[in-house]
């Protein structure tokens, strides 16, 4: 069976955590900050992981993480 290819974008977006689930970065957190209030913009730090919901789709992206 040949190899398969990782999604280039997906690569860059998700990476495994050690119980096999995907975490990302958070969204809303790159540009026009100055109006969001400093509560926000904490909770917005760090990574989170994926819904589950979403999980089987990523899995599919990235068939090697």
């Amino acid at each position: 069976m040949p190899k398969l290819k990782s999604h280039s974008a997906a690569k860059k977006r998700f990476s495994r955590t050690a119980k096999g689930h995907f975490k990302h970065k958070q969204a809303h957190k790159s540009h026009l900050l100055t109006h969001e209030s400093s509560k926000r913009k904490r909770s917005l730090r760090g990574t989170k992981v994926v819904h589950s919901s979403n999980e089987k789709a990523i899995r599919d992206l990235l068939p090697y993480a």
